[in-house]
């Protein structure tokens, strides 16, 4: 059997395309009005971790705002993750290996500085005073001109607790120390903002004392009118779905939803299904084929057996 390779679906993301409500805007604006982070909650695929996108692209356009960068620096939590990590890595083992090397030559030692990277809040603090840095303690490239960044912190729950409980000074503070550098500090400059946006798949409850120091704000899922909005900007203005066919489309969606009760799909997976359709030519088909194309790229939409069982009735 031939199989058909179809041309790529998935565009890099475009911030100008993200449907940012009035609710969240405000509660992005309070954070920075307050300097504090926002905590996001939702289900998976309801653009919390795009929002960061969405903020840095906005800030760097608007000249009444300190300079920022247009892209926002990521970390990513892991569950091994600790509180420096978030700030810079040391890699203590490179550094032993290569010192045994030099020392086994006959050459000078390798600088601890040579081995310690900063990582995203970091390096959002370095480079936001790069004047008063001594450039000689790390090797990151900060660059020459002070400038503001939004950083995102995603999945912050995945952490152990001890992660947000050390977090508490440094983030309220926006400074810190490099341990292996005979504790030199590394502060924030008084004139740039760093923004500061946390996600959270509420995995796990967080330390009362670390909530206190946030703004919260829980994205629901969208309405129905909510999505066809999304869509079509996701979609862009050259997709031939007319409004009336993502509507119906939209609602089909809302029943898989409704019946797949293990894992049921987010909008990013709707985008992903409505993409497939639009690429597949559903609307060149007859109802029965239309049908059909709905019920062969299910698994877009649904991850489970158990979810597959009760949803296929639907396409029937």
């Amino acid at each position: 059997m031939k199989i058909n390779v179809l041309k790529p679906v998935v565009k890099a993301f475009d911030p100008e395309t993200y449907v940012l409500d009035e609710e969240l805007k405000n509660a992005v604006e309070v954070a920075i009005a307050l300097n504090q982070p926002i905590l996001l909650t939702g289900e998976p695929g309801t653009g919390k971790t795009r929002l960061a996108d969405k903020v840095a692209h906005e800030l760097a356009k608007d000249p009444s705002q300190a300079r920022f960068h247009n892209k926002p620096l990521a970390f990513f939590t892991k569950t091994t993750s600790a509180a420096r990590d978030l700030f810079y890595t040391y890699d203590a083992l490179g550094h032993f290996q290569a010192a045994n090397i030099k020392r086994e030559e006959t050459h000078k030692a390798p600088k601890t500085a040579d081995f310690i990277d900063l990582q995203a809040l970091g390096l959002a603090i370095a480079k936001s005073n790069p004047a008063n840095l001594d450039r000689s303690k790390f090797k990151t490239l900060v660059g020459e001109e002070a400038s503001s960044s939004v950083v995102l912190i995603d999945e912050i729950d995945k952490a152990p607790r001890d992660f947000t409980n050390d977090l508490l000074n440094e983030i309220e503070r926006y400074e810190f120390f490099l341990k292996e550098e005979d504790n030199y500090p590394i502060r924030r400059g008084e004139e740039q903002r760093i923004v500061v946006i946390m996600t959270s798949n509420s995995e796990k409850n967080l330390p009362d004392a670390f909530l206190r120091r946030c703004v919260f704000y829980h994205i629901p899922f969208p309405t129905p009118e909510k999505l066809l909005q999304i869509a079509k900007a996701q979609l862009g203005e050259s997709s031939p779905f007319t409004d009336q066919l993502l509507k119906d489309l939209i609602g089909r969606f809302g029943e898989v939803r409704a019946k797949a009760m293990r894992k049921p799909p987010a909008t990013a997976e709707l985008i992903g299904w409505l993409r497939i359709l639009e690429l597949q030519g559903i609307l060149e088909g007859d109802a029965k084929k239309q049908q059909k194309a709905l019920r062969d790229n299910l698994s877009i939409l649904v991850k489970t057996k158990e979810d597959m069982d009760a949803v296929k009735a639907i396409f029937s």
